[in-house]
């Protein structure tokens, strides 16, 4: 039901308890009235999306006592054509049904609504032959991170790193307080190893040869024109050829769906999305005790 459900850890339990407690401290009051009667809730999906997050989803109404039934597979593009179409069926106490639909559907809302946006961001690179990777950023929800993550997963696309443990990323701030591109990179090669990648941020293409030169991965070419891009990239390919090193080239900042198309040529290996969280639309669920 839920391929992706693999790649979660174990601790991810722990996150919804944490959930729960934090949405019912103490006196249940709703659920006091609802009693104890077993019912079935039906989840409709109210808009068009990807739907994703349904491991977290399954997990809360597990700690509330309940089960979950699910009509589609996770990452099914789903389009309800009459306003709202049966996604899934819970079943449980109705007071437990309760407990945990709130947080269930905060989830599964935000989940499939990056989904939704990694998916369509995919097929605008599939549409126009770009090879390369298409990734998210680390600008999540604080809190919400694991979701949104998995979320991209679901959705085709990258997660690019996931914290600042997986990845050395050199941005400006870093360079600036070293004092060079060639000082910050030395500096994170002594404590980073051989298994963990360094990517300089580069405002131009002489700091991106900079960066090269001092022995980074990866080059981030920021807030660079889909013109500007162009030149550089290739530029920086070719040079690359000449010392016979194998660099990414990334290109990130002010990329949107609107004009991604612009950004994806050959000379570029990856393109990162803060869109791809950030003003993300949820999709729209609801879940409904049946009479």
């Amino acid at each position: 039901m839920a391929k992706h459900a693999a790649l979660l850890p174990t601790t991810f339990a722990r996150i919804i308890e944490n959930w729960l407690i934090e949405d019912i401290p103490s006196f249940d009051y709703g659920g006091y009235v609802v009693g104890d009667d077993e019912k079935q809730a039906t989840l409709y999906c109210k808009s068009d999306g990807v739907l994703a997050g349904v491991p977290f989803f399954n997990e809360v109404f597990r700690q509330t006592g309940c089960t979950v039934y699910w009509s589609f597979e996770e990452g099914a593009e789903i389009i309800p054509m009459e306003g709202r179409v049966a996604v899934a069926q819970v079943c449980g106490p109705a007071r437990r049904i309760l407990m945990g639909e709130r947080l269930a559907l905060n989830i599964l809302a935000r989940c499939s609504g990056v989904a939704t946006r990694a998916r369509s961001l995919r097929k605008i690179a599939d549409t126009n032959g770009f090879l390369g990777v298409v990734a998210g950023t680390r600008k999540t929800t604080p809190g919400f991170r694991l979701v949104e993550k998995y979320g991209m997963e679901v959705g085709g696309a990258d997660t690019h790193r996931m914290d600042l443990s997986t990845m050395v990323m050199l941005k400006d701030n870093h360079v600036w307080a070293t004092g060079s591109i060639p000082d910050a990179v030395e500096k994170a090669r002594s404590v980073a190893g051989f298994s963990i990648k360094i990517e300089v941020e580069c405002q131009s293409e002489k700091e991106a040869l900079e960066a090269i030169a001092a022995g980074a991965d990866i080059v981030m070419l920021d807030n660079f024109t889909p013109e500007s891009i162009a030149t550089a990239a290739t530029s920086l390919k070719a040079h690359c050829l000449t010392i016979n090193k194998n660099v990414l080239i990334e290109a990130s900042g002010g990329i949107t769906e609107e004009n991604a198309s612009r950004y994806m040529i050959p000379t570029i290996d990856i393109i990162s999305f803060g869109s791809m969280t950030q003003g993300v639309p949820h999709v729209d669920f609801s879940l409904k005790i049946s009479p």
